[in-house]
């Protein structure tokens, strides 16, 4: 009886063992559900250590903050190429591009109209749609800031500024970075060579040798490389960044520069896109929204300096100083802003004007 009782008991459990295995194991949440991809169109090599490279950090973080996949393409033309690029991308199933340059601007708007369930977002520019909003940051505001810092520095009153295209985004930079430095050297100018081109190392370079040669002891820029620096350190000048934190790349010469924090902004934008939440917008950010901000000041930077910072940077925040507060003139000497107003938005981004003390010419 005990050796009946001990198979019929042997039986059972295998027969729980077998209709227990049989059962599927309940499926992880996120199985079966596709995983955001998320696509990203570079004007340069995410290697060349400013525009690109504050881009591509971004990326990474939206990647580590919210577990989305990313594609990237790099160093993509500012033409009929960059259409061919997001197209490529949608095929590959992103739901959400990010095109990070100015001049992709009509691409993305005629990529857009295409597929109306994708999400675009362009930096720099001013067109939108319901599936295509613009994005930038108030850069003008450590611009500012760096300004006040080549003006304490420069002994000859002479500073150099190497930069891209002269499109509003660049002039408006110029124009911040030399009130900068007027509030603290009145008689300094700044001096303007154009290279037309955002990423081009040696031409970069070569435009603040010129500059150099013609007698400037401080360079900036708008430009995507830190080759301008390396002339500076070269000659035993000073210089001041923009993008991303260039100390490395020219440790004698830099002593800070304007740089960009994108990754929150993905992050918010994408979870957006996510949550269904998301609408076109024209994001322009400042340093309060910590999209913009100036990069420490390093050993090369004037006596004074910091604090000289701190307290500009302070008034920003507060709203107490405006970088286009009245008045203003342009380089002819006609007054553009009266006392008592400030620029308008929509008239910064039309900006094509040089403020006085600015020696350079827009559209040759």
């Amino acid at each position: 009886m005990k050796r009946i009782l001990t198979v019929l008991l042997v039986i059972l459990l295998s027969l729980t063992l077998v209709v227990g295995c049989a059962q599927k194991a309940p499926a992880p949440a996120d199985e079966g559900k596709e995983k955001m991809k998320v696509g990203f169109v570079y004007i340069g090599p995410p290697g060349d250590g400013g525009w690109t490279y504050a881009h591509d950090q971004g990326r990474k973080y939206l990647e580590q903050e919210l577990g989305v996949e990313t594609i990237y393409k790099e160093s993509v033309p500012e033409d009929q190429q960059s259409e061919k690029v997001m197209r490529d991308m949608i095929d590959q199933g992103a739901k959400v591009l990010f095109v990070t340059s100015f001049g992709y601007m009509d691409h993305v708007e005629k990529v857009a109209k295409e597929y109306p369930d994708i999400t675009f977002m362009h930096c720099s520019g001013f067109k939108s749609a319901e599936n295509f909003g613009n994005y930038f940051g108030r850069i003008e505001e450590p611009r500012y800031l760096s300004g006040i810092v080549a003006g304490m520095k420069s002994e000859s009153g002479k500073i150099g500024y190497v930069a891209a295209f002269d499109i509003p985004e660049v002039v408006r930079g110029i124009n911040a970075f030399t009130l900068g430095v007027q509030s603290v050297n009145p008689d300094a100018v700044v001096k303007v060579k154009w290279t037309n081109t955002w990423y081009d190392p040696a031409k970069e370079k070569e435009a603040a040798i010129t500059l150099l040669d013609e007698g400037v002891d401080i360079i900036a820029q708008h430009q995507d490389t830190a080759g301008p620096q390396v002339a500076a350190e070269e000659r035993g000048k000073f210089s001041v960044g923009y993008n991303s934190d260039m100390a490395a790349m020219a440790p004698k010469a830099y002593m800070t520069a304007p740089v960009w924090n994108w990754g929150p902004y993905y992050v918010q934008q994408v979870k957006a896109v996510m949550d269904g939440t998301w609408k076109a917008e024209a994001y322009w950010g400042g340093m309060k929204d910590g999209i913009v901000d100036l990069a420490p000041l390093t050993a090369n930077a004037p006596e004074g300096a910091k604090e000289a910072v701190e307290k500009a940077k302070a008034d920003i925040l507060a709203g107490k100083l405006n970088v286009f507060a009245g008045p203003l003139k342009d380089q002819n000497g006609k007054e553009m802003v009266p006392a008592g107003s400030v620029l308008s938005d929509q008239d910064q981004l039309e900006m094509k004007w040089f403020v006085e003390g600015v020696e350079g010419k827009i559209g040759q």
